[in-house]
């Protein structure tokens, strides 16, 4: 388990083990790669992140990661891969959230990407991640660093 402050200053618990804090949590997160580059999406309001929302009534997490990344980027998923989950005990509420690795078949041009500007593909993620505007809070903290080597541990 890896404990830090997050980005707003809230508590944040991260664990790769299987559904450590909720058997359905709320939300997903899904780190996603095509082509051997990074697909993310800008998101109008926060930046640049990797796709990712609730989990709508009726949906599994993994049904929620599928739509997600079709909705925000317009990307199919062909393999994903639960990573672990995290819990954020914000002011006003507490967020549990499945993290997962996805690799994208294909990518779509969409009408509408909801609530973002559709998808970016990065060769690379900037080594100033933390200090760069561009880039959501979601992509500033421990949770996309120990994901990150989570998945190079799996060899994913």
């Amino acid at each position: 388990m890896i404990t830090f402050r997050d980005y707003y200053d809230n508590a944040v618990q991260l664990s790769f083990e299987n559904q450590p804090f909720s058997e359905h949590p709320k939300h997903v997160w899904v780190i996603c790669t095509f082509n051997g580059k990074w697909l993310l999406t800008i998101h109008k309001n926060r930046g640049i992140e990797f796709p990712g929302g609730k989990v709508e009534k009726g949906e599994t997490p993994e049904e929620a990661a599928h739509r997600e990344v079709m909705e925000e980027t317009g990307a199919s998923i062909s393999n994903m891969f639960y990573i672990g989950q995290y819990r954020v005990d914000g002011k006003a509420d507490t967020i549990i959230k499945n993290i997962y690795y996805a690799e994208i078949d294909k990518l779509y041009t969409r009408k509408d990407y909801f609530e973002t500007e559709g998808p970016v593909i990065l060769e690379e993620l900037p080594e100033n991640i933390k200090l760069n505007s561009e880039f959501s809070f979601m992509m500033k903290d421990q949770v996309l660093t120990e994901s990150l080597k989570q998945i190079k541990r799996l060899s994913l």
